[in-house]
């Protein structure tokens, strides 16, 4: 009896250790691949640390492998398959593009989205609870926050009458983003004036037109506002140009931008991590569900309202998450 209780605690003891199945097997090292849209930071380091928290030691269970594209999105599938040839046992993908191209690149290793723009319009999955093939992760509402956009913008310049979008020809949402920003222009009786970008290089020049004929206000597609450098470049674009702006990501009014209208991950890299633990675990991606955000950010940048020579209504600012003073 008592040989039989050994031997029953012994397989069980087995079967619900965690199984990292070849990062801590003798000497096998799980290899981690990074694809980021814009620059590396802050996300690298949070992911790290976010592991770290999680009992790997890099070097001992894991590696990490990151390449970034700068916001060029040319660069992406060279980038990815990059990745895919160096035999990653995962791929975290951040934004859209990176994911689609992590995507075209394999669809045998797990992928990540850290996060998407939103994953079941684009195609990336098609169920949110059971998303199937090799990708999970997380999912934000970007399209939906379009016509939401519109609306506070319209709050904070109750005497604008035209209004511009403008969005990035290789975001595969941009169409749908375009046109929900639109369809709540429309509806709230606004002139719209669409703006469709081949790349952050032309932002002076559109900046410019749209000055130029006299635009209320702008709202900028969240990819603008992704790789620190090229949001750097926008908030002082529209500050050049005189045009107050809008974006879907926090950092964008944290940069100087007028308002951040947002529904993000505030840890975000944490997230990530937790899901590149469990598929190390041996999870299958396709049986882990798509998360999404379940709080919305309303942030305004008074500093850059003043630069601006505007007044945002206090019943407006009242309703704010966030005020940079």
């Amino acid at each position: 009896m008592i040989e039989r209780r050994a031997f029953l605690a012994s397989t069980l003891t087995v079967l619900a250790a965690p199984v990292i199945l070849e990062a801590q097997q003798a000497g096998k090292v799980a290899r981690i691949g990074v694809l980021s849209f814009g620059a590396p930071e802050p996300f690298r380091e949070g992911f790290r640390r976010a592991l770290v928290d999680l009992g790997y030691v890099e070097g001992r269970d894991v590696t990490i492998e990151h390449r970034w594209a700068d916001g060029q999105t040319d660069r992406l599938p060279m980038l990815a398959a990059a990745l895919v040839q160096a035999n990653m046992n995962l791929i975290v993908a951040s934004a859209t593009p990176s994911i689609q191209a992590a995507l075209e690149a394999t669809r045998h290793i797990p992928i990540i989205m850290a996060a998407a723009g939103d994953a079941l319009r684009t195609g990336l999955v098609t169920n949110l609870a059971r998303p199937g093939g090799n990708v999970t992760g997380l999912s934000l509402a970007l399209v939906e926050l379009a016509g939401k956009t519109v609306e506070v913008l319209r709050e904070a310049l109750p005497r604008a009458r035209r209004f511009a979008c403008v969005v990035h020809r290789d975001d595969p949402l941009h169409r749908e983003f375009l046109a929900e920003a639109e369809l709540s222009a429309r509806r709230l009786g606004l002139q719209f004036r669409p703006a469709i970008l081949g790349s952050a290089r032309e932002l002076d020049t559109t900046l410019g037109s749209i000055a130029r004929e006299r635009v209320g206000g702008v709202v900028v597609q969240p990819i603008f506002s992704v790789d620190p450098e090229v949001r750097s470049t926008l908030v002082r674009l529209t500050l050049k140009h005189r045009i107050p702006a809008v974006s879907g990501l926090r950092s964008f009014a944290e940069a100087g931008g007028l308002i951040a209208y947002a529904s993000e991950f505030s840890d975000l890299p944490r997230r990530a991590a937790i899901y590149a633990d469990k598929i190390l675990k041996g999870a299958t991606p396709g049986d882990l569900p798509v998360e999404q955000p379940t709080h919305f950010q309303l942030v305004f940048n008074l500093k850059t309202a003043r630069t601006l020579g505007l007044a945002i209504p206090r019943s407006v600012l009242l309703r704010a998450d966030h005020v940079i003073e």
